[in-house]
């Protein structure tokens, strides 16, 4: 056996068949869910592979998986990796512009996708020229139909439950491999989408730890298989955000590596994920920074203040930094619980975890692996103590974006005869090795020659108690460059609250250049479902709301 995702889960299938894999509420608050042993999982991912397979997808083609999380979204993944198709997620949120060039950036030859995303689907699926093999979970929606270029000719779609019933559950596929592919599209927070191409070997080792992500990883393939049959169960992972995000699915990898139960909601209802920690006795929580953690506390301080979160071991964020105040109150809500921000990404896998003193103080600090450093972007090279650098990673890195080589070229290097990834990170790194994270440099805001790095602004005006989240970037100013400006959401409860104030409560956390000049009240943060920050929509938010913010009297450099 080889370092191969399809490979690896079949041998934690042989060694615990009967043990409970998978636990997927559908609607949460209707009692609907579905339970499947791994046995059960595998031969239902068996089913579908085999479906693939006789509708002509071969091993290298692209699968496309437009669906919410589900047992099926689990199933479709397993059964392209079974087959050596590569899976390909595709944001649900997209509209039929971006669908359309996901479709067609990614080549894909199949698309798995939920029937309420039909009228979308119909609309993007003309300008994929690959797309030949079409399947739908459940019923589209009543009022659109099922639209035009999914009812005639080779776009007629198979429904998912007799693609399923007609596929046989005999595992009978051929041998697989470490170079296996695995598309991970990350839209980031700016631009179209890009497809980071990750070998399965490599992966597994950076993204999920070598099959043991808080120890040491395995030394051999067979290796994962002997630590699940020598272990226990009893560990129960609950990814809360989409699947369709790569901090959730290599979230559930990680739990199926383990052989344990992972939970899965059809959507993030915050009082109802407290509902299941409670009734399935979760252990480890992965959510998305402030916007999915914020709601929490609020259930546990409010209508469901009691709830049994006794079992409730670890929550871990991932893919944005919980503020140190949202943190604080869930800490007092649970305190046997231990909050963990790591820091990674689609690029990279996973390269640290903050330290205990990080925080508005000092900082997004964060303790890293040895494959991880803070470089010049020019020279590649380590830069000294103190200096701003980018965060790289080196070793088990991916291998490039697909059909993109110019930003491939930018992103992807090779030094001292190891394959490198360079972030967008800028950081420090103090003399012992500790990097302090500053922010995206895409987002960095220059006013005046001062540079502001968004993050740490946000941090300090969600630091206010009466505002539930914030979003800060730069807009266009005739005299400064840019100038720090923020989008500002309030509790429901909150008095009012004005521009002056934010302004107010920030200078007193932060240098006076960083003050944000414009500041926007809005009913709501725009946010992807998984949490990330949505900072194209906040630029434009900004310089519409921008114009009626008066001047200073005094006007006065941003600093």
């Amino acid at each position: 056996m080889e370092y191969n995702l399809a490979d690896l889960f079949e041998s934690i299938v042989d060694t615990v068949p009967d043990r409970e894999a998978l636990v997927h509420v559908d609607h949460p608050g209707t009692g609907a869910e579905r339970r499947l042993t791994y046995a059960e999982l595998d031969r239902a991912a068996n089913r579908l592979a085999h479906h693939l397979v006789h509708a002509g997808i071969e091993p290298g083609h692209h699968v496309g998986l437009h669906l919410y999380n589900g047992v099926e979204y689990v199933q479709t993944l397993l059964a392209c990796l079974k087959i050596r198709a590569v899976p390909v997620n595709v944001n649900y949120r997209y509209v039929e512009d971006e669908l359309a060039y996901l479709y067609r950036d990614a080549d894909l030859t199949a698309l798995v996708f939920d029937g309420e995303f039909t009228p979308r689907v119909a609309a993007a699926v003309p300008s994929a020229p690959k797309l030949r093999h079409l399947v739908r979970v459940g019923p589209g929606p009543r009022e659109a139909g099922t639209g035009p270029g999914l009812t005639s000719g080779p776009r007629t779609f198979v429904e998912f439950a007799e693609a399923e019933a007609a596929g046989s559950p005999v595992r009978d596929f051929g041998p697989r491999s470490p170079d296996d592919l695995f598309l991970i599209y990350t839209g980031g927070t700016t631009g179209m989408p890009k497809g980071v191409m990750w070998r399965a070997e490599d992966l597994f080792f950076s993204g999920l730890g070598g099959g043991a992500p808080t120890g040491e990883p395995v030394s051999r393939p067979e290796e994962l298989a002997e630590r699940v049959a020598a272990g226990g169960e009893g560990l129960v992972f609950f990814p809360t955000p989409p699947l369709m995000h790569g901090t959730s699915t290599l979230t559930l990898f990680i739990g199926l590596n383990y052989g344990q139960k992972v939970v899965l909601h059809r959507k993030f209802v915050p009082e109802e994920v407290l509902r299941t920690i409670a009734r399935e006795k979760v252990t480890a929580v992965s959510l998305v920074g402030d916007a999915m953690l914020r709601p929490l506390v609020d259930a546990l301080a409010g209508p469901l203040r009691g709830t049994d979160c006794s079992s409730l071991l670890v929550v871990s964020s991932s893919g944005a930094i919980l503020s140190g105040t949202v943190r604080e109150q869930f800490t007092e809500l649970v305190p046997h619980t231990t909050l963990i921000n790591n820091f990674g990404s689609s690029e990279s896998g996973f390269n640290g975890t903050a330290t205990a003193d990080s925080g508005p103080a000092r900082g997004f600090r964060i303790t890293v692996n040895d494959r991880t450093a803070v470089v010049d972007p020019a020279t590649r090279r380590p830069v000294p103590p103190g200096e701003v650098g980018r965060i790289a990673l080196r070793g088990h890195v991916p291998l490039g974006y697909y059909n993109d080589a110019a930003k491939s070229a930018e992103t992807f290097f090779e030094a001292d005869g190891a394959r490198w990834v360079l972030l967008g990170d800028m950081a420090t790194v103090d003399d012992e090795g500790v990097v302090t994270v500053l922010g995206r440099g895409s987002q960095c805001i220059n006013t005046g020659g001062e540079k502001v790095y968004p993050e740490e602004v946000e941090e300090a005006l969600k630091s206010h108690p009466d505002i539930y989240d914030a979003l800060v970037a730069g807009i266009p100013d005739e005299k400064w460059g840019h100038r720090v400006a923020a989008v500002v959401q309030l509790r429901d409860s909150a008095p009012p609250l004005t521009a002056e104030g934010v302004r107010d409560h920030a200078r007193k956390r932060l240098a006076g250049y960083k003050v944000p000049r414009t500041v926007v009240l809005t009913e709501h943060i725009c946010r992807s479902p998984s949490g990330k920050a949505d900072y194209r929509w906040a630029r434009r938010t900004l310089i519409e709301g921008a114009s009626p913010t008066p001047p200073p009297e005094n006007p006065a450099p941003p600093w």
